[in-house]
């Protein structure tokens, strides 16, 4: 080929490339400008208040749970919390969510239940959960440092006096785990100082969420010793499942939508049958491992008796006896008759 069509040739291909590289930068610098007025139009509205995550319905709000945002100014209501002078997000803390709200969705005055209104604690309360009331102690309410929406495992103190006349045997054992608090006492939200710290009260009552099954293992354990509270870690939920997950207890869905939804569910579910406990000679030695047994008894001819339970079937003599003497052995036979 010609050397003068190859420059030609390869003189065009530059001017092409130069073409369409300033068609792009044109393209581009004029979509943007739009784009940041359209960006900048929209934050014009006020700042209302949007949840952070998603709120199933009985969450109790918190300072995590909201944050203010710009809204367009032609799609905001009246029932919207809009910022303005006087107005605290703080207050709302404690209140409870009525009606399930989506992450970034406005909070309204409808979806929200405030303490001391009607209906507050059912509202609090998950579907098919109950509510109940566990009388505590100073010394068994973590000195007061248990607030509304924090878990709790329950720990259930009892003597064992069983069947013999020795120390009864003292044990505890935890009974309940992840146990959703309520209210403390008549409280249900937490209160803060004018530092804005978080004011910490001893309370006398605890009320937790349960299931129907909990609440009657919950008022039966009342009868049997005293009752202690236990403080969860956030941490423990997860560690926990992830055992469940490795050891095939809990089996995943495939589905990252129903996975979440059942990993958000487990964390929720307060459970027993996993109970551990401790006894007094796992404190000291000088108390007792087991259930103390029934003491011997002794017969008319001032011998002891194996107490009743030591050998399956075996009979209790009370009737007199013979001692047949072979040898070294002595065999003790009993006779008829009355004594």
């Amino acid at each position: 080929m010609d050397s003068r069509k190859i420059i030609l040739l390869v003189g065009a291909l530059i001017v092409a490339a130069i073409t369409a590289f300033m068609a792009r930068s044109l393209i581009v610098g004029s979509s943007a400008p739009q784009a940041v007025a359209a960006v900048a139009q929209q934050n014009t509205g006020p700042e209302v208040l949007v949840a952070t995550k998603a709120l199933p319905v009985g969450t109790i709000l918190d300072a995590t749970s909201i944050r203010y945002q710009p809204w367009p100014k032609e799609m905001v209501e009246n029932v919207y919390f809009i910022k303005k002078p006087g107005f605290d997000p703080k207050s709302l803390a404690g209140t409870v969510v009525r009606n399930a709200i989506t992450a970034g969705q406005p909070l309204t005055n409808g979806s929200l239940v405030k303490p001391g209104d009607s209906g507050f604690l059912a509202a609090a309360l998950g579907p098919g959960m109950r509510a109940v009331t566990v009388p505590v102690q100073t010394q068994t309410s973590v000195a007061g440092f248990v607030f509304p929406g924090d878990r709790i495992d329950l720990i259930l103190t009892q003597s064992v006096a069983g069947g013999g006349d020795g120390p009864p045997l003292k044990a505890a054992e935890t009974i309940m785990r992840n146990l959703r608090v309520l209210a403390t006492d008549q409280r249900t939200d937490n209160s803060t100082g004018e530092d804005g710290k978080t004011i910490v009260r001893t309370f006398s009552n605890v009320t937790v969420e349960a299931t129907p099954k909990i609440a009657e293992q919950i008022a039966v354990a009342q009868t049997l010793g005293s009752l202690s509270l236990s403080l969860r870690s956030i941490a423990d939920n997860s560690s926990e499942l992830e055992q469940a997950i490795a050891s095939g207890d809990v089996s995943m869905p495939d589905d990252p939508k129903a996975e979440k939804a059942m990993l958000t569910r487990i964390a929720s579910a307060p459970s027993t049958g996993t109970s551990t406990m401790a006894t007094g000679a796992d404190v000291s030695r000088f108390q007792r491992r087991t259930v103390p047994g029934k003491a011997a008894a002794t017969n008319s001819q001032g011998g002891a008796t194996p107490a009743s339970g030591g050998f399956p079937g075996a009979a209790v003599n009370t009737g007199p006896v013979v001692h047949i003497a072979r040898g070294n052995a002595v065999t003790e036979v009993a006779v008829g008759g009355k004594k």
